[in-house]
């Protein structure tokens, strides 16, 4: 097994103190911030220690087939909310009717897992009954924000030949803009409905839900000729864990505990390129 660290405050003595836990073969820096270490001990006890070290050092610690690169892969799945883009986009809607505590609470819940995530999106739509639809302009226009490494991480990743997905229990309003913006091959998300310029607080035909997000990626690898496997799927909510479970590799992204606990690769300081790092570490990333 191959060990990556990596963490944008990272010193290459520090990670070297962390992969001594493994006992490497070999380390390779990758870059000021990252460090490969080959034929590490992944034995139970070790990679506690090792990821135990790595998170008080604000590190991310990965361990991965030596074998494993970006060539495996044909797809990238993407959460938007949280994964893609720093922000909720519904809180901050929410924000525009001064509800942004109200909608928070449950948005976070429903992350967390404690609610189901149709009813919780139901819940948070009709709190926007009646606000002018102008808002989610102003919400993309000045609050959107791209996630750390996003846009490295994408264009590497077309440029190594993969497809994108932006799949997002959030609304086609934001996904589309994405979308076009950043050159992705597929979105889907829900549909808010609007009336003479204002959200009834409905969404418009089926919830994308846990279920829905999972059945995206496997009908988008169909239609690619791939299968899952052939995914990398990241998210950070509950809400993706579904279409997580069936990828070839699962990336938590500051995501809630619950996810980076069954995710095989957790990004808690890294950008999204991180993944680079680990996948593709002929490149340079930091």
């Amino acid at each position: 097994m191959n060990l990556v660290l990596q963490g944008p405050g990272a010193s290459q003595a520090g990670l070297q103190r962390i992969a001594a836990l493994a006992r490497p073969a070999r380390t390779f820096a990758l870059g000021a911030h990252a460090l490969r270490c080959e034929q590490a001990d992944d034995s139970q006890a070790v990679r506690l220690a090792v990821e135990t070290a790595a998170f008080d050092a604000g590190v991310d610690a990965c361990f991965i087939d030596a074998a494993l690169t970006l060539a495996d892969f044909r797809l990238v799945a993407m959460d938007m909310d949280s994964t893609l883009i720093t922000i909720e986009c519904i809180d901050e809607i929410a924000d525009m009717q001064g509800l942004k505590p109200q909608v928070s609470a449950i948005t976070e819940a429903a992350m967390r897992g404690e609610l189901v995530f149709a009813e919780s999106l139901e819940r948070r739509v009709a709190l926007l009954k009646g606000l002018d639809a102008g808002a989610l302009e102003r919400v993309y226009d000045e609050r959107l924000h791209m996630s750390m490494g996003g846009e490295a991480m994408l264009a590497q990743v077309r440029a190594a030949g993969l497809k994108t997905l932006l799949v997002s229990g959030g609304f086609t309003f934001f996904t589309e803009r994405l979308r076009e913006r950043l050159s992705l091959d597929f979105a889907h998300a829900n549909v808010l409905e609007i009336d003479n310029g204002k959200l009834t607080g409905r969404v418009v035909g089926g919830i994308v839900d846990a279920g829905e997000k999972m059945l995206t990626v496997q009908r988008v690898c169909a239609q690619i000729g791939a299968t899952p496997r052939q995914a990398i799927v990241m998210g950070d909510g509950a809400n993706d864990l579904e279409m997580m479970s069936i990828a070839g590799l699962s990336v938590a992204f500051r995501a809630k505990p619950v996810v980076r606990a069954k995710a095989a690769i957790a990004l808690n300081f890294s950008g999204l390129d991180g993944i680079l790092a680990i996948l593709a570490p002929h490149l340079e990333t930091v």
